[in-house]
């Protein structure tokens, strides 16, 4: 089988789990670029994630893309490889470069990509490329969009039965519409069965300062908010950190991906967000020859969003069963869940 070789300005991880271990090399050149080569075993086909700024161990979004990737690898037998980027300048010429390093798909792993993934989709027609959370109109690239506020309204369920105290915390990385979308859906979901709770919003400003979102999450806490869901990647890490200081009856909700191992005692649940499915679906139709470019839009009836498998672990189950409800009707279309502040005030949910 011929084998490829792969070349990235930062380290390149080949990372094949679930199978037998194949042969690899490495070398580094005058220029500090490190070549990786590996067999994946059974297939010529080579695919990529190019991670944003945050890279691999965010415990969130671009674990749950390399998740998706490596059971491409697992379960289709192709080749796979991670390209983390330590800065934005690093977005164009990893994915520009990608055909040439011996991929036949490459991801965007976060929407600050999207100038930098149509570029390269532009200058490289025949190679297949896919975005999370934007929309490329370049045709050779698949948009992976999510319907966030459907999930985070199943968490702001949780969180509205939860509260003692109905002051209930929400923390933001950016304030733009994407995010908007997390903490609508939240609040939606919060006064769907807790109409007298008040939800107290900050934006960070950042999605890679844990400190910051830990100085947010303690000074919501010291409010007198008992219950904190976040939608900010590398910052919210800081919410467990709070959490966890704060002791019993702090709770947090995660994002992304099941956060419950970052703080066991106080996790209510996360807002699962399946990058996974949507990278190894279009790895999967790619290899299948059956790619297609444009938006492919995963909520709650694709298994795209819902709350964490583990949410029984510290969320009593009647408080689980209402929320499954409402997903119910939300997947039935007799729920449409708000995307932004107009929505949401002439929202008015029925009860399940």
């Amino acid at each position: 089988m011929k084998r490829k070789r792969v070349t990235a300005r930062l380290s390149i991880l080949v990372l094949v789990l679930g199978m037998v271990a194949a042969a690899c090399s490495s070398t580094t050149d005058d220029a500090g670029t490190t070549t990786t080569t590996g067999d994946a075993g059974g297939s010529d086909f080579q695919a990529a994630i190019i991670t944003g700024t945050a890279g691999l161990g965010d415990k969130s979004f671009n674990d749950s893309a390399n998740a998706g990737l490596q059971r491409a690898a697992d379960e289709l037998g192709i080749k796979a490889v991670v390209i983390e980027s330590a800065q934005n300048s690093d977005f164009e010429p990893n994915l520009d470069q990608a055909p040439r390093q011996g991929n036949d798909i490459a991801f965007a792993i976060g929407f600050q990509m999207v100038d930098a993934v149509t570029v390269a989709a532009e200058n490289n027609p025949d190679m297949f490329y896919g975005i999370v959370d934007a929309k490329s109109d370049a045709p050779n690239v698949a948009s992976l969009l999510f319907r966030e506020e459907q999930g985070s309204f199943l968490v702001g369920v949780v969180a509205g039965l939860m509260t003692k105290s109905n002051q209930i915390g929400f923390i933001g990385g950016l304030e733009i519409p994407l995010i908007k979308k997390f903490e609508v859906g939240f609040r939606a979901g919060v006064m769907s069965v807790n109409p007298d709770a008040v939800v107290s919003v900050n934006y960070a400003g950042d999605f890679g300062d844990p400190a910051r979102g830990k100085e947010i999450a303690i000074s919501q806490y010291s409010s007198g908010v008992d219950v904190i869901f976040h939608a900010a990647g590398g910052t919210g890490l800081g919410l467990f950190q709070a959490a966890i200081e704060q002791g019993p009856g702090a709770w947090a909700i995660g994002v992304d991906a099941d956060q419950l191992a970052l703080a066991p005692d106080n996790v209510l649940t996360s807002m699962m967000k399946r990058v996974d499915i949507a990278v190894f679906d279009t790895i999967k139709a790619a290899v299948e020859g059956n790619f297609t470019g444009g938006p492919q839009v995963f909520g709650l009836a694709e298994g795209g969003v819902g709350l964490s498998p583990t949410s029984s672990t510290n969320t009593p189950a009647d408080v689980i069963a209402k929320a499954e409800a409402f997903a119910a009707q939300i997947i039935a279309g007799d729920i449409v869940v708000p995307t932004n502040d107009d929505e949401l005030a002439s929202f008015t949910p029925p009860s399940p």
